[in-house]
């Protein structure tokens, strides 16, 4: 370690649009679409390419050929080649990894500017061949290499017609447990005796919230446009929120992972979802110097770990109280919270965590409730159920949202935190810089 700590400063982040898979930025690499973040951040701030000294994308669903995505999409925005990058992969809090890692960067004195975020796209996922046939290419190619006509014939007969035809499922389960996220949330909802009705009413309110915040013109200083070759319109905002999703509607739908008792639906679960994130962290007196006004700084951060069958959603609670611990503070004085929304289940699970004196004594040993959670103050203008969940990339999305609604509200703490697959907690304090 050099030098001396110094508080890390946000400066500012940028975004793409968020869209649904498969739709606008289906012909893209993950990169591709990494790149326009991390360039419209760049004209945002009006900082020169060579203040930046690393850059760390998160990301989930690597595309093989672009493993290391975060040094493919500094070299396609443009970045000198001397800058080095890294990715890092914490399933749905990946970006939020990245923002911390370049914050201990600055913090230890290794940097001055990092460039923090994350990509993902699941528009055109990896998808493996039956592991017979991966195995018959990987004889043929690499480990055992026939010479001979016969000695390949032999490969061959060891296989079957369907060993060629039929592919891998994807799957997004829980290694660990083999249950899909969304069976961990029917599982969470009626341990905690959650309605379909209460799950229903929150993804209403999410889309409500997206939508009039799109409205307002909020989103316009937080997204970057995406101009795609040949295309003559540029992709300007997220296509996941929509006006007319009510309760009302909504509650036909049967349940997306139990089909005969399950609450959990597609209308009340976060989607698959494309997009990226870029936020610009800068040590204090660097940004002074620079005549930059930070919007916030990161006062403090942590992780967690829980039980992967009963607590995976849970990460948010168990994260959040050893970051309030650091920081010296109490939930009460987090004025903005901005909490990711993986599922309506998940979310109103974390608020009744936070509320209930027993899952303080029984988890923390504490005397009394976390705090109460105002609606007025959590993901004000929508979250990942209606903005959309590009795995990698959120974590930008809070930070960014975040930082703007303290100055916005006249909030002195943020809190942006999320759950991930492994039942891993994240919870970052930030303390507006106005």
């Amino acid at each position: 370690m050099t030098g001396t700590i110094e508080r890390v400063a946000v400066i500012d982040g940028c975004r793409t649009p968020f869209l649904r898979s498969g739709t606008g930025y289906r012909s893209l690499m993950g990169w591709e679409i990494g790149r326009y973040a991390v360039k419209g951040l760049m004209a945002k701030t009006g900082v020169s390419a060579r203040e930046i000294n690393h850059v760390i994308m998160g990301c989930v669903a690597t595309d093989i050929r672009t493993t290391n995505v975060a040094r493919e999409i500094a070299l396609g925005a443009g970045l000198p080649e001397s800058i080095p990058a890294h990715t890092c992969t914490v399933a749905c809090i990946s970006a939020n990894m990245a923002v911390t890692n370049g914050a201990d960067l600055i913090a230890t004195g290794y940097a001055d500017a990092v460039i923090a975020g994350g990509v993902e796209t699941f528009s055109d996922p990896d998808i493996k061949v039956s592991k017979k046939y991966r195995e018959f290419i990987l004889d043929m190619t690499m480990f055992k290499r026939p010479k001979t006509l016969a000695g390949k014939i032999k490969l061959l007969r060891r296989m079957k017609l369907m060993d060629f035809i039929v592919p891998e499922k994807p799957a997004l389960g829980e290694y660990s447990t083999g249950l899909i996220m969304g069976e961990n949330a029917d599982r969470l909802a009626r341990r905690l005796g959650i309605t379909r009705r209460e799950q229903d009413e929150f993804a209403e309110l999410s889309h409500q919230r997206a939508v009039s915040a799109w409205k307002k013109g909020v989103f316009d200083r937080e997204v970057a446009p995406v101009v795609l070759p040949g295309q003559a319109a540029a992709i300007t905002i997220d296509n996941g929120p929509r006006e007319e999703t009510r309760a009302e509607n909504i509650g036909k739908l049967k349940g997306a992972f139990d089909r005969k008792y399950g609450t959990v639906t597609a209308a009340n679960s976060s989607f698959l979802t494309d997009g990226a994130s870029a936020v610009l962290l800068m040590r204090e007196s660097r940004a002074r110097e620079l005549g930059l006004k930070p919007k916030a700084y990161i006062k403090s951060f942590a992780y967690s770990g829980q039980n992967v069958l009963e607590e995976l959603l849970l990460g948010p609670v168990f994260s959040m109280v050893p970051a309030l611990k650091k920081a010296g503070l109490s939930f009460s004085d987090l004025g903005v919270l901005e909490i990711h929304e993986a599922f309506s289940a998940q979310m109103l699970a974390v608020m009744k965590c936070i509320g209930s004196k027993e899952f303080a004594r029984d988890k923390f040993d504490l005397p009394d409730r976390i705090g109460e959670v105002d609606p007025d103050r959590l993901n004000l203008y929508g979250g990942s159920l209606s903005i959309g969940h590009p795995f990698g990339a959120t974590g930008g999305r809070l930070i960014t949202t975040c930082c703007n609604r303290m100055i916005d509200e006249g909030k002195q703490f943020g809190l942006v935190a999320g759950c991930a697959a492994g039942a891993i907690g994240s919870a970052i304090i930030l303390e507006n810089a106005a």
